[in-house]
């Protein structure tokens, strides 16, 4: 069984409502619906908790948004800390 933390928004193929739960964690590059004005959709995420914080990967800008903001422009998990 794995321990729950703040970081932790279901457990992975766990389903509510339809939706698929994933983890996030610091150090995940996650792609978005819609690109940066630099033309990026990649984003590496610094922060988890209430609020995401999201570097991007084209420019290096940096942008916090509420969690239900930031679930909703995140499309996918493009890797993980632990697998680079």
């Amino acid at each position: 069984m794995l321990p729950l933390s703040p970081l932790v928004l279901g457990l992975n193929g766990e389903t509510l409502k339809g939706r698929n739960f994933m983890y996030y964690n610091i150090g995940d590059m996650v792609r978005t619906k819609k690109p940066h004005p630099c033309g990026s959709k990649l984003w590496e995420i610094t922060r988890v908790g209430v609020d995401f914080k999201l570097k991007c990967e084209g420019c290096g800008h940096i942008v916090m948004l509420s969690r239900e903001k930031a679930l909703k422009a995140i499309t996918k998990k493009i890797k993980s800390k632990e697998e680079a």
